[in-house]
């Protein structure tokens, strides 16, 4: 008996690696630590949360040894896999922002525009090519209801000195050619795309030539209190680091502070590009502004084209794995992208006949609060930022500048703001987390098709401030 995969044929061809990374731009691996060292700064994850801590503390005292290691290579997990959005926001939007911390929310998206502009100066002063363009994002309402949820983000954004400016279903449409499109809107200063593998590979580059040593696969198996000095000991298979002070970037990986393991889940989210489109198949999307895009859904998709004039095409399913299973295959997952396929040609029928070229999936760290949180240990020697809950591109950077501030123990505009002293609360222990997780993610599918109603599930952890997203 043959069953029939809708959409099969289009991901035939498709190879299992994410297409960022499947470049002959991506530079060698660099030999890994072998024997024992000593730094001021040791900086755990090669990843932008690691990059960025590095670059900046030589920045700050160009003076200051600086070593980052990573288990693997540079960017290989979420930082080469995800859709190269680059948000100034650092709240996940404004309105988890606004629920959260009213109070500060001017602030923070004050302080989040002036990290997505720095970003693009150093980019410019490092010479990073990695296609940044800071052409804005739009919002799609796919569905009735979401065409209010459209109208409320932009007077949110308008109460707290922001311009989203609203789009009909016409207006949206003139921008980028579907069907579902029934109105949208358009943040044209908070977003930026890029190509994430070229930036991570542009920062480590940029780390180099400042001065940074650089280990990669170099796990760091244990972390501990140094005996005098240096204060923290990293062991590593071959080697020992000394250092005065640690930062951790390690995010969805399991924390080197056991105390932290609770505050996140590891949420797979999945993601397809295309082949590169033709010019009659690009002019059949329109797509002129090279946007990127989402829509509104409880389970969202995102999209964008790339600089080869693919699209990229993610989202919807999140999927967590009993006992925060995190593994090589998990980066798979066939009915996923079947499904991913469904809904991106619902979207775009004119691009019917369309196959893509690399399907691939990555593991997001996600807490409670759906947005990065932070803090110290071994009396303020160490530091870590985590938790950025798929939004981390240019927050990111923001987190290296809270670390390097908490561990240099100076007050600052970044660590006397509540969402920096703060912590999401923790997800319960197995089996209530996994049961807690299906729960929400069946609630949300409910809503989804229902009109955005939320049940009392739903209701329940809005009450408490609690959620599950990617």
């Amino acid at each position: 008996m043959t069953v029939s995969v809708p959409y099969a044929d289009s991901l035939a061809e498709a190879l299992p690696r994410s297409h960022w990374l499947d470049s002959p731009d991506a530079p060698a691996p660099r030999p890994a630590l072998t024997g024992d060292t000593v730094c001021d700064l040791a900086v755990v994850g090669g990843g932008f949360t690691g990059l960025w801590t590095a670059l900046l503390a030589k920045e700050r005292d160009p003076s200051r040894d600086v070593v980052l290691v990573d288990a693997r290579t540079a960017g290989w997990a979420a930082s080469g896999r995800n859709g190269g959005f680059v948000s100034s926001s650092l709240t996940h939007g404004l309105g988890n922002g606004a629920e959260r911390w009213p109070e500060e929310l001017a602030e923070l998206e004050r302080l989040g525009l002036e990290n997505l502009d720095e970003i693009q100066e150093t980019l410019t002063r490092y010479g990073i090519d990695c296609g940044f363009r800071r052409d804005g994002k739009l919002w799609a309402a796919t569905a009735p209801h979401q065409v209010e949820e459209v109208r409320a983000l932009c007077r949110l954004a308008a109460a707290h000195g922001r311009k989203i400016d609203f789009l009909s279903g016409e207006e949206i449409r003139a921008e980028v050619r579907s069907p579902t499109f029934l109105a949208g809107a358009h943040d044209r200063e908070g977003y930026a795309l890029t190509d994430p593998a070229r930036l991570v590979w542009g920062l480590l580059d940029a780390c180099v030539r400042a001065g940074v040593r650089v280990y990669e696969n170099t796990p760091v198996r244990r972390l501990r209190e140094g005996v005098g000095t240096p204060a923290v000991v990293l062991e590593t298979p071959y080697g020992r680091i000394g250092a005065r002070h640690t930062a951790l970037g390690t995010n969805v990986f399991p924390s080197l502070l056991k105390r932290l393991r609770l505050y996140t889940v590891p949420v797979y989210d999945y993601v397809l590009t295309t082949e590169p489109l033709t010019g009659a198949q690009l002019d059949s999307i329109g797509w002129r502004g090279r946007q990127g895009m989402s829509d509104l859904g409880n389970q969202f998709h995102y999209f964008r084209l790339t600089d080869d004039h693919r699209v990229l095409w993610g989202g919807y399913d999140a999927i967590y794995h009993y006992g925060s299973g995190l593994r090589d295959e998990l980066d798979q997952r066939p009915e996923t992208f079947a499904k991913l396929a469904a809904h991106f040609f619902t979207t775009f029928p004119q691009l019917e006949g369309v196959r893509f070229s690399h399907a691939w999936g990555g593991a997001i760290d996600t807490c409670t609060r759906f947005t990065a949180f932070y803090g110290t240990a071994l009396a303020g020697r160490v530091s870590y930022a985590l938790g950025y809950t798929g939004l981390g591109v240019a927050a990111s950077r923001f987190g290296a500048q809270v670390m390097l501030d908490l561990l240099s123990g100076r007050e600052t505009e970044r660590t006397r703001l509540r969402m920096v002293r703060t912590k999401p609360l923790p997800f319960p222990p197995e089996p209530a987390r996994y049961a807690g997780v299906e729960l929400t993610r069946r609630s949300l599918d409910r809503a989804d098709r229902n009109g955005g109603h939320r049940d009392l599930w739903l209701r329940t952890l809005d009450r408490f401030g609690l959620g599950f997203d990617s």
